[in-house]
């Protein structure tokens, strides 16, 4: 186990950390993570299927407008503000310290707050495409409708976000493995690491300072150096000036 003194001093002692974030660093923000066990009973009782059907490629295709109402409700939400979680992790990026924050979140909070180097492994609500003629949507055209959305062209606009039954982005994979392995530190908070093959990327890492901060334990607590269970927000404020 680990406290915050460790972690302050681990950081200060590095120059190349990478950040590796997952659902718990927005819940604090207010964004539901519809894995939970209230999001997949909600799911089911309001719509007859799990998370994992209905955000899935399958039912995109077979069922578009049910895809879409579950969609809007669950992952295309604006409003929503950047926590301490999300700053911390700016304000080091911009000591120079933090050069990647690679995270499984869609919502760009990581952006709103003022980081730079951010590896979208699962894409990203804010940037939708039509599927026939390649041109680009911000998030409030799929949220103009209660249907599916349109493209002028005729075409189905769909969010550039990776879908269950669909590959993670190469490039940004690829981008991510280099990061994590010319870390010096690695910082993983928000995650149970339970979500392949995003969760695999840890394996690249093989330096002698890993820190999981989450609230209940992970796969990967035997091979921390710092394990801290508690709120990622209040861990890195306090942690990163």
């Amino acid at each position: 186990m680990g406290n915050y003194s460790e972690l302050r001093d681990m950081i200060a002692d590095s120059k190349n950390i990478v950040f590796f974030g997952g659902a718990g660093v927005s819940t604090e923000s207010g964004i539901p993570d519809f894995r939970s066990e209230n999001g997949v009973f909600d799911a089911i009782r309001s719509f007859g299927y799990s998370p994992e059907e209905l955000l899935s490629h399958r039912f995109f295709i077979e069922k578009p407008e049910l895809f879409f109402k579950y969609y809007r409700k669950t992952l295309a939400k604006t409003g929503f503000l950047p926590n301490e979680a999300h700053r911390a992790l700016a304000r080091l990026e911009k000591a120079g310290k933090l050069k990647a924050v690679i995270t499984q979140n869609v919502d760009n909070l990581h952006q709103l707050a003022g980081s730079k180097n951010v590896l979208e492994l699962h894409g990203s609500v804010y940037r939708n495409t039509c599927m026939r003629c390649g041109k680009s949507y911000g998030i409030d055209a799929v949220n103009a409708t209660d249907g599916v959305p349109k493209c002028e062209c005729g075409g189905i606009i769909k969010p550039d976000v990776v879908l269950y039954g669909e590959p993670l982005d190469w490039d940004t994979v690829t981008a991510s493995v280099e990061e994590i392995q010319a870390a010096d530190m690695m910082i993983v908070g928000g995650t149970s690491l339970s979500v392949y093959p995003a969760a695999s990327l840890i394996e690249y890492y093989r330096g002698r300072k890993l820190v999981l901060i989450n609230k209940s334990s992970t796969a990967y607590d035997g091979r921390a150096d710092i394990i801290i269970n508690d709120a990622i927000g209040k861990v890195l404020g306090e942690a990163i000036d």
